[in-house]
């Protein structure tokens, strides 16, 4: 990386840092108590078979002469189903159950008011996880772990893994009272097993250059952080090579040393993987389904051939734009960023610029031409104005939808780092706005505490896509991911039909436009008698004029049980589409009763299956008040048996890797196109980070596309 791309990187990555909160013990501010330790923090990850599971596991200290509560706070992965959750009491581990919400804290306050261990975990709506153990007794320590899944995905042959710790620090209220131990004292650890069903050609993780990467075989790669080894180099690669690391590259170019040192909790980790060149479009299934039951799961992924065409005509780009006080200190770059992505556009193209804090503003007074003469004033504009204020995201849309030119194709690309907090925040009004208005919508969602399912729902009523950076990230790398949607059209109206066994509860209910180089992830339950059963599966969608078509033969096992986490993944899926119904419901009116339905049948799932909701919590007791209590350990039953499978999954991988060198396959493949699956090559997923991290946006503007219809 040169000096000019290192020193705009730094100082971005500072900015933002010196603005958000990271993962850590909170402490009431004004507490006359030392604060708790985190001694120890281990992270252990497992890529295999279409899914992830993470295992989080800590210790906390009290170095206070009396016994005291831990608070912790750890940001919401995305799309992840929190499903263990164990606290060691008497030095044996006791894993969590899964009750509603309120019933659970009530649980944890009469247990700690007893002096009684007690732990729980409660989601703070789409922000951050809450972890909450008592008592961590004076002089000693606690020990608890948190493990969670949620789906692969593969983006134009380039996989992408976050574990988040910078929590976006939005929640003011939350922020004013609590001060946060974000050091860890002792022991960090951070292991990734990455098992593929398909050859990998390399891994990198762009931040933390010290990482230790190992490729045990073309299918298989490991990948060691530890606060005992200090890289002792500056970069694995040069920041102008978009390469992601080879092994050969980390090799030659990195060497450790032992040297003890602290780690901070505030900065996420990310972990890209890149698949070989020139793989077929493919369709893969995984499947769960226990001995003599009538009922299984299953998870289907379509990877796309290169089959969708170009797009050439000029476009409206509307560029809607965060200016509220959390955009301190990253203004700058966001106006290079709005200089370089229009200097990028076509003559062709129009632009329009709004502004958004406390209210919104037509920047351009309407759409301008691509000429420099237009360009260069709301530049020199542009570099007058300071953030500050609030979030008004929905006057900010409002106005950027308004005067709409139905001869031309339009796009909104929307940049936030927060959440919607003055004006109209209810979801249920952001949907009605987009679905009045035939407009796609392309959001970058900026942070881990950002307004997610806000921004991923509105995205997919529109057609648009959803798209979160980490400052983690791979600038580089996320900029040819995305340029790659906007070159061709997207795949519409997908249909996905299943014939040969009776399938249902498909998730996602609604499948929107899937674009050039995305996966298609579709889970649902199957029944059969107990034989295997073949089914033949097709998935059809509509590009332009044309209909494009995969088909393959899958089995439908009636036995099969080396992934159980499915059915929580499943449940995760089933309970979003729930949300989705009770976001068109709101709160109150005439439709409360349905509501109020939604909801409980959310709490139900959540239960069954042991996830961490809106509504559920998960709570930690000795196993006699549980008894007590009339909860039945049936979270206990399922997590034994996804830890015996990931176990004997282990174990055959370690056994079939010694033996063949080669790491298990998907549970099924089947090569669905003729065409190579779309693959950005040499130029992506790597990089440094050497351009600023709006760029990564307006380099959108390089790119052309064409509306969809709404249906």
């Amino acid at each position: 990386m040169n000096c000019i791309g290192k020193l705009l990187l730094g100082g971005l990555l500072a900015a933002s840092a010196a603005l958000s909160q990271a993962a850590g013990l909170l402490t009431p501010t004004n507490s006359q108590l030392g604060t708790l330790d985190i001694r120890e923090h281990h992270v252990d990850v497992m890529i295999d078979n279409g899914y992830v599971t993470t295992s989080v596991e800590q210790v906390f200290a009290n170095p206070n002469p009396q016994d005291l509560e831990a608070i912790y706070s750890f940001p919401v992965p995305e799309k992840a189903a929190v499903g263990e959750f164990t606290y060691w009491i008497d030095g044996k581990p006791v894993i969590g159950e899964v009750v509603e919400k309120q019933r659970a804290k009530t649980i944890y306050e009469q247990e700690k008011q007893a002096g009684r261990e007690a732990a729980f975990v409660e989601k703070d709506d789409y922000k951050t996880f809450d972890i909450s153990v008592t008592p961590v007794r004076a002089n000693s320590d606690v020990r608890i772990k948190l493990v969670y899944i949620q789906a692969a995905h593969i983006d134009t042959s380039v996989g992408r893994y976050v574990y988040p710790l910078e929590e976006g620090g939005v929640d003011e209220v939350k922020n004013s009272f609590w001060s946060r131990t974000e050091v860890v004292k002792e022991k960090f650890s951070f292991n990734v097993r990455l098992r593929s069903g398909y050859p990998v050609d390399a891994v990198r993780l762009p931040q933390h250059p010290q990482a230790n990467i190992q490729r045990v075989n073309d299918k298989e790669w490991s990948i060691n952080i530890a606060n005992s080894l200090q890289s002792t180099t500056e970069e694995a690669l040069d920041g102008s090579n978009v390469n992601l690391a080879s092994q050969t590259d980390i090799e030659q170019v990195t060497t450790q040393q032992a040297t003890p040192h602290v780690a901070q909790l505030d900065k996420d980790i990310v972990v890209y993987w890149r698949l070989a060149d020139n793989l077929p479009g493919s369709m893969d299934m995984v499947t769960y389904r226990d001995a003599g039951q009538s009922q299984g799961t299953f998870m289907l992924t379509l990877t796309p051939g290169d089959d969708l065409s170009k797009i050439q005509q000029g476009n409206d780009w509307i560029f809607v734009l965060d200016i509220s006080g959390s955009m301190q200190g990253k203004y700058t770059s966001l106006v290079e960023g709005v200089r370089e992505g229009l200097s990028k556009l076509r003559n062709t193209d129009r632009f329009k610029v709004v502004l958004f804090n406390n209210n919104a503003i037509d920047f351009t007074q309407g759409f301008l031409s691509v000429t420099p003469a237009n360009i260069q004033p709301v530049l020199d504009r542009l570099q007058n104005h300071s953030p500050g204020g609030g979030t008004n995201l929905y006057a900010g849309l409002r106005n950027g939808i308004t005067g709409l030119d139905a001869d031309r194709s339009s796009a909104v690309i929307l940049v936030t780092d927060g959440v919607a907090n003055v004006g109209t925040t209810e979801k249920k009004a952001f949907i009605k706005l987009l679905k009045k208005n035939d407009v796609r919508l392309f959001t970058f969602v900026m942070g881990n505490s950002a307004n997610r399912p806000l921004l991923e729902e509105m995205t997919t009523v529109s057609n648009g896509f959803a798209q979160s950076i980490s400052n983690a990230d791979d600038i580089t790398g996320q900029i040819a991911l995305a340029s790659q949607k906007m070159t061709h059209q997207a795949l519409r109206n997908i249909q996905v039909n299943i014939k040969g066994v009776k399938t249902n509860d498909i998730t996602p209910a609604k499948i929107s436009s899937l674009y050039r180089g995305e996966q298609l992830i579709i889970l649902g339950h199957y029944y059969g008698d107990q034989t295997i059963n073949n089914a033949d599966i097709t998935i059809k969608g509509q590009t332009g004029a044309d209909t494009v078509t995969y088909k393959a033969n899958m089995q439908f096992p009636a036995s099969d049980t080396m992934h159980p986490e499915l059915e929580r993944l499943w449940a995760y899926g089933y309970i979003e589409n729930l949300q989705s119904q009770l976001d068109y419901y709101g709160q109150n009116g005439e439709q409360d009763g349905a509501a109020k339905d939604t909801e409980q049948a959310i709490t139900d799932v959540a239960v069954q299956y042991g996830l961490v909701t809106d509504y559920t919590s998960m709570i930690v007791v000795r196993e006699e008040v549980l008894q007590q209590l009339g909860i039945n350990p049936q979270n206990k039953q399922r997590v034994e048996k996804e830890q015996q499978a990931r176990a004997l999954r282990e174990q055959q991988a370690t056994a079939q890797s010694s033996s063949t060198q080669t790491a298990p396959q998907y549970n099924q493949q089947q090569t669905v196109s003729n065409k190579p699956r779309p693959s950005i090559g040499n130029g992506g997923g790597g990089g440094g980070g050497s351009m600023p991290l709006w760029f990564a946006v307006f380099m959108l503007a390089l790119l052309g596309f064409t509306r969809l219809k709404k249906d």
